[in-house]
């Protein structure tokens, strides 16, 4: 049971409930940030927009979120958890209904700047929640389960929005998810009790000197390459996975949701998998083998020709399965890398550093991909893969450097 220590009062939360609404509102989160990547072929198509230009769109949220996370920090690990999580959620369903009702390409690139502000940093709150609630020999598995919502996004978000969004526009989908957010909203706002036990140790400190405090630990330092390192091996190649699917391989864009159904099927079950794996084997350890292992995927998706779409759906279904199994005991080592009165603000940042890495990667890779002449086909995917190994081979040893700290 999960209880506010600082009051007598505190209403008990069991903790799988509290990792239930973690996960729906990483879920919202998730689906949010992941729904642009399988919609690009129709934006492209629908706006009349470059490679280029997408990548700006997506690396909007991200660039955004980061300057969110950062001046977060300053200021996050002041408030009870809970009714902090509830503003910032507010934000981000405002700013997702923004995203459903932009006419243009111009007033979209800016309702997702207005996303990313607030979704950034919801990211970094639910992992403070984790590592401040759940215990350190548990607290891989209960990543595992909230990053699941990644899964399960890819299973059910995915699928229905591509369907919403052929069948209907692409305006549907950022619909859906609004309804989604508010229902969320309601149940985060009635069922999370207050989150004050990082506050029973801290002392007020002027924000200037907590950021300094974070900057100067070597171990915090070691935590952001690990972050670095690992979204440039991934959002790199992640954003023009669709586009790719659909010039080069051959996919109507409808067939898309099929990539994020199996993905996700599969994915649903590893990532909590490798949860439990590293906290019984040791994180390090887990995340060593699965990063070695995701080179051959990223290699493969990244060089792909045009075959039977049943060899596709294998190559790109343990692309999702390698790259989570990597990306759970990393969160779970990060996470942990830090002292509790800290963890809000360190996290904050950390998020702040993630996106901002998840849009350097999206606008590089968008710099090297282009169109081939008079072709709809993209060329040069080629390289982001060999950039994207080059960092995941980089990430396993920054890894080597981090230490546990609670």
């Amino acid at each position: 049971m999960l209880q506010n220590s600082s009051t007598a009062a505190a209403v008990p939360l069991r903790e799988s409930w509290l990792l239930f609404i973690l996960a729906a509102i990483q879920f919202t989160h998730i689906m949010d940030f992941v729904i642009m990547m399988p919609l690009g072929p129709q934006l492209m198509r629908v706006f009349q927009i470059s490679p280029r230009e997408f990548g700006f769109l997506v690396s909007a949220y991200t660039f955004s979120a980061a300057i969110s996370g950062f001046l977060s920090a300053f200021f996050i690990d002041r408030f009870d958890r809970k009714y902090a999580l509830l503003a910032l959620y507010l934000g981000f369903t405002l700013g997702t209904l923004a995203c459903a009702l932009a006419p243009t390409f111009g007033f979209l690139l800016v309702a997702r700047v207005l996303a990313g502000a607030f979704g950034g940093v919801l990211g970094a709150l639910v992992l403070s929640i984790i590592g401040d609630s759940i215990p350190e020999e548990r607290r891989g598995a209960a990543t595992g389960k909230v990053m699941a919502a990644f899964s399960i996004a890819s299973i059910g978000g995915i699928p229905i929005g591509l369907y919403l969004a052929s069948h209907a526009s692409w305006h549907a989908p950022f619909y859906l998810l609004t309804g989604l957010c508010v229902l969320v909203l309601f149940m985060a706002w009635r069922m999370l009790p207050n989150m004050r036990e990082h506050l029973v140790h801290h002392f007020p400190q002027h924000p200037g000197k907590v950021i300094m405090t974070i900057f100067t630990s070597a171990n915090c330092l070691w935590a952001f390459a690990l972050m670095v390192t690992l979204s440039l091996a991934g959002f790199t190649v992640v954003p023009f996975l669709s586009p790719y699917m659909v010039a080069n391989v051959g996919f109507e864009e409808a067939e898309l949701s099929y990539i994020y159904l199996f993905g996700g099927l599969a994915t649903v079950v590893t990532s909590q998998l490798a949860g439990k794996l590293a906290d019984r084997f040791g994180k390090k350890r887990v995340f060593m083998i699965a990063a070695l292992f995701s080179v051959i995927p990223i290699l493969i998706v990244t060089n792909l020709p045009q075959v039977p779409h049943w060899q596709a759906f294998v190559m790109t279904t343990l692309f999702f399965i390698v790259f989570g199994a990597r990306f759970v005991p990393a969160m779970s080592l990060i996470t942990s890398s830090v002292e509790p009165r800290l963890r809000g603000s360190f996290m904050s940042v950390n998020s702040s550093v993630q996106q901002l890495a998840s849009g350097l990667a999206a606008f590089l890779a968008g710099l090297i991909i282009t169109n081939a002449p008079g072709q709809d086909d993209l060329i040069g995917f080629w390289k982001v893969g060999l950039i994207a190994t080059f960092f995941t081979i980089v990430s396993m040893w920054v890894v080597t450097k981090l230490k546990k700290v609670s």
